[in-house]
């Protein structure tokens, strides 16, 4: 048979190829598709690439039939164990080791499992003498990067690696003091939560420079009830100073003398409140010109609101907001679903809500809600005004259902008036009635002003409507001061422990929205989440939407009213 040169000299150039790139062995050769068994050319015996079986019994590795195989296998003691792959700096997807340690892609150097890689890290980063643990900057790491690790306030990370890295910590002899949580781009404490578990005796705690806006950011590791402000010194009680400032405690140095021994028992009820309701203060300033104002500019605002741009500058604010929640009298006197006041039910706040209520405990730091739901300049305050439902002030009627207070302030050698009103309102064309609260800065108009010009003797510089469910005016009746009123059935009765633990299944923040939905109307779990969800999360808007539809439903999805 003819042999072809060409095709020689094409399988000796692949051969040299896959040797130079180590994909084939020195001593071995590429076999023709013409080879015949048996011929010159017939195939080789073949030859294992594995250690003989014997000499892994004995312990030995012992010689190998293919030499370049044997200067390749090195004794587990020798270190990790590396496997040729191709060219030089070829990035290898799989790296194999003999002691369990991970190794750098393209090198030689072992950087440990992760644990170990976070403890050198906390090891590194902790002062012994001072008792100063820190974890600044973490993300610049040079040991957590080259690990390829995600510490926590990186995209993508959760709270384990906070979690044993503050494990950790608690291991650390003496015993951390101080903790310095700065520039981690921490949007929450809820990656960071297992601090309050691990280290709970800190006295120094920074987290400056971090993405926290407001307090409800720091739920997680304050666990405080729903019904109290946030504090963190409730988690922490040993806390001295936080993010640079120190904590202020309160202390009494005058001995204390023990109280004799009383009966014990419930205290009798107050029902006297020490100070008298007094008469509305108005005081500086002429009442003519407010009683002026509030008949101009009342009805201007229930029938015409466009013309209420001339009472406003360039410089004018204005914002409202929508309070949901029933006042606890409102609620046992029932004023929701009264006969006498039949068009109640049919409110609805989602008009109110969607045009941009100015709730700041709600908007949960989103700064473009803030900046969106304050309007600057007449037109863009008018604009607003628009936008909210039609209403009716009856202020020729009873005298008694508004509230008026004014006096001046001066600011910076300037003097305006500040100006008060509380009072009820008929949103339209529903009927129902809903109380309000309106607050407003005025200065005199100046000569030459649009406002002037118009025939108002001042313009407006501020202007804040609070919009809340009605409530009775006797509030301010003078006399004596009504108490809260109380009643047993009125108290909200705790959540059975069945529902606690079906609650223990929901992250954070999610878990303390649901939980005040559960206290708050009594539904259960899955009706709780399904309500908060169909209202964006809001905790005002679910608790408004329900109580419009509370009377359609059904049983089941209520909690029982007493637990035993």
């Amino acid at each position: 048979m003819l042999h072809n040169p060409s095709n020689s000299r094409s399988s000796a150039l692949a051969s040299t190829a896959l040797r130079n790139a180590g994909l084939m062995d020195r001593d071995e050769r590429m076999h023709d598709p013409s080879d015949k068994p048996g011929g010159r050319k017939g195939f080789p015996k073949p030859r294992s690439h594995r250690p003989r079986l014997i000499d892994t019994i004995k312990g030995q590795t012992g010689p190998t039939r293919n030499p370049m195989l044997a200067a390749r296998i090195v004794p587990p003691s020798s270190g990790p164990l590396t496997i040729r792959g191709a060219a030089a700096g070829r990035v290898r997807r799989n790296a194999i080791s003999l002691n369990g340690e991970k190794v750098l892609p393209g090198t030689r150097m072992a950087i440990g499992k992760p644990l170990e890689v976070w403890r050198r890290f906390v090891q590194h980063r902790w002062d012994p003498q001072l008792r100063f643990l820190n974890l600044e900057r973490m993300a610049e790491d040079e040991t957590i990067s080259r690990a390829g690790l995600l510490p926590p306030g990186m995209p993508g990370s959760t709270g384990k690696e906070a979690a044993v890295i503050f494990k950790l910590a608690s291991q650390l002899k003496p015993p951390v003091r101080t903790i310095s949580l700065a520039n981690n781009g921490l949007q929450s404490t809820h990656v960071i939560s297992a601090i309050a578990h691990y280290l709970p005796n800190i006295a120094n705690l920074s987290l400056e420079n971090n993405n926290l806006r407001v307090l409800r950011d720091i739920d997680s590791i304050s666990q405080l009830s729903d019904k109290k402000d946030n504090n963190i010194m409730r988690r922490f009680p040993t806390l001295e100073i936080l993010d640079k400032e120190p904590v202020t405690k309160i202390s009494f140095d005058a001995p204390q003398a023990p109280h004799p021994a009383g009966p014990s028992g419930p205290h009798p009820a107050s029902k006297v409140f020490p100070a008298l309701m007094r008469p509305p203060l108005i005081a500086g300033v002429d009442g003519g010109i407010i009683t002026s104002f509030f008949a101009r500019f009342f009805p201007l605002f229930d029938t015409q609101r466009a013309a209420l741009s001339n009472v406003y500058n360039e410089f004018s604010t204005f914002s409202f907001q929508a309070n949901t929640s029933i006042p606890a009298r409102a609620k046992i006197q029932g004023f929701q679903y009264s006969k006498e006041m039949p068009n109640q039910r049919n409110l609805e706040w989602s008009p109110w809500l969607g045009a941009g209520s100015r709730n700041l405990s709600r908007v949960a730091g989103a700064v473009d809600k803030m900046l969106k739901s304050i309007h600057v300049g007449r037109e863009d305050v008018v604009n607003a005004m628009a936008s909210l439902p039609q209403t009716k002030h009856d202020i020729v009627g009873a005298a008694e259902k508004f509230c008026i207070d004014a006096w001046p302030v001066t600011h910076e050698g300037r003097t305006t008036l500040f100006l008060s009103i509380h009072g009820q309102l008929v949103e339209e064309p529903i009927g129902g009635v809903r109380s309000f609260d309106r607050s407003f800065v005025l200065v005199p108009a100046p000569e030459g002003s649009r406002a002037k010009a118009n025939g108002w003797d001042v313009e407006v510089l501020s202007d804040q409507l609070v919009i809340r469910a009605y409530s009775s005016h006797e509030a301010w009746n003078l006399g004596p001061l009504l108490l809260q009123a109380t009643s047993s059935g009125s108290q909200l009765a705790p959540l059975p422990a069945s529902i606690e633990q079906e609650l223990g299944t929901i992250p954070e923040p999610q878990r303390s929205l649901v939980t005040r939905i559960c206290t708050l109307t009594r539904l259960n779990v899955p009706f709780a989440v399904d309500c908060l969800q169909n209202n964006g999360w809001d905790v005002d808007r679910a608790v408004a939407n329900f109580e419009q539809v509370k009377v359609r439903l059904w049983t089941l999805m209520f909690l029982p009213r007493r637990c035993t």
